[in-house]
């Protein structure tokens, strides 16, 4: 492991993590080893923590059970997705308003109680929405859905993107992500999506909050954003994107990303920065924080 300051340094004052799931705890469907030993450590020394992912597919519940059933127990109440985020932003913002979102039926769990049109009303004629939500929905992400949301986005339907991931790694490999799908929307129509998943700063902002909370409710007073580390295996969109909302970032080593990305980063100067912590593992990096 190591940081520029050392460990120990890069790290002092840490109150609390977010941990991206894809990379961080998971790998194509599977536990990365050392994972569910570190979430029990933490949960032992009572760190607050939150899951940040760009996961959309499916529901906090869902995502909860699903980890449980690979030896991760995490309640759906330290999840924070950005199906999440997305469902509380259209709830604020278009209350019982017609919205169109591309998910898959589970994610639509989290959009309880809002307006959600049918693919047969969105593409019938004149219909009009408030928005048009672009998630993880491989099977409704077609030509003849994704042209629906094109005319209602022309037609003044704001285009929300619940993320801008390109791909992910699935048991299959490399699979393209809807990050792809929003930036074809917004080529074709014009329009600037609003993206409320990672890298967004008010996406890290929220999960501070979150942190920051539970630190006060435990007797711990008030918190900073950099008391707070952003713990993920994508260089750009987890590590670097929360340095630049005020957080400090450890990228780890057990996901899509390794040190030529680091190279990348210093040659380009993408991001304005670079890890305070570079670790093999979380599992190494809770073992370093005893």
């Amino acid at each position: 492991m190591t940081g520029p300051k050392g460990v120990t340094g890069a790290l002092a004052g840490v109150r609390g993590l977010l941990l991206d799931l894809d990379g961080v705890l998971l790998l194509a469907g599977r536990p990365i080893p050392g994972a569910a030993d570190a979430i029990r450590a933490l949960d032992a020394r009572r760190v607050p923590y939150r899951i940040v992912t760009n996961t959309s597919v499916w529901s906090r519940p869902t995502l909860s059970r699903y980890s449980e059933s690979l030896g991760l127990s995490i309640p759906p109440s330290r999840i924070l997705s950005a199906l999440s985020v997305s469902a509380a932003y259209t709830r604020e913002h278009f209350d019982g308003r017609p919205i169109y979102v591309l998910a898959t039926d589970d994610a639509r769990i989290e959009f309880d109680g809002q307006r959600l049109l049918s693919h047969e009303n969105a593409a019938a004629p004149g219909a009009r929405a408030a928005a048009g939500v672009i998630g993880d929905a491989p099977d409704e992400a077609n030509y003849a859905n994704l042209n629906v949301a094109f005319r209602l986005i022309r037609g003044g339907a704001q285009l929300i993107g619940m993320h801008r991931n390109r791909w992910w790694i699935t048991p299959e490999g490399p699979t393209l992500d809807s990050g792809a799908f929003v930036a074809g929307l917004e080529f074709a129509s014009g329009a600037k999506a609003v993206v409320l998943g990672k890298p967004s700063i008010a996406f890290f902002a929220q999960a501070a909050r979150e942190l920051a909370a539970e630190v006060a409710a435990s007797g711990g007073g008030r918190s900073r954003k950099r008391d707070f580390a952003m713990v993920g295996d994508d260089l750009w969109t987890d590590v670097l994107a929360a340095q630049r909302a005020g957080l400090r970032g450890v990228f780890v080593l057990s996901g899509k990303h390794g040190r030529e990305e680091l190279a990348k980063a210093a040659a380009q100067r993408r991001g304005g920065g670079r890890p305070d912590v570079v670790a093999g593992s979380l599992a190494e990096l809770v073992a370093e924080l005893d």
